[in-house]
């Protein structure tokens, strides 16, 4: 199971950062950060599963295929987003990390303008 693999190099990952932490404390942060870079590329690998089942969607719904590619965008820059942060809240710098966040929702709020145009197009032809 992949989840055993990813829980046992986090654990891995942290207990050998603790471990350097009393020794020489910023190899910890290298240490954290690389594991976190590992098992984002380990993720990355898991995504053409969804990109399949997105293709499955599109031909089985008559959606236009942009607005599931914009849903895409908008997941994407949540998790990465959210990587990001938590990395920089890790390594001290949490006022760095809370402005990735505030970038990443103005991104998700011009990436979801065209998907919210066309709801309020659809709510307008369904109320006249």
């Amino acid at each position: 199971m992949d989840i055993l693999k990813i829980a046992i190099l986090g654990i891995a990952g942290t207990v050998l950062a603790l471990v350097l932490k009393r020794e020489k404390n910023e190899y910890s942060i290298y240490i954290s950060i690389t594991v976190c870079i590992c098992i984002f590329i380990y993720l990355m690998t898991k995504l053409e599963t969804v990109i399949d089942f997105v293709k499955e969607l599109e031909r089985a719904i008559p959606v236009d295929s942009r607005y599931i590619g914009l849903l895409l965008k908008m997941t994407g820059i949540a998790y990465v987003a959210e990587f990001a942060t938590n990395i920089c809240k890790d390594a001290g710098f949490a006022a760095l990390g809370s402005q990735i966040e505030v970038f990443a929702k103005m991104s998700i709020m011009v990436v979801s303008i065209p998907v919210l145009s066309v709801f309020l197009e659809t709510i307008g032809s369904l109320i006249t």
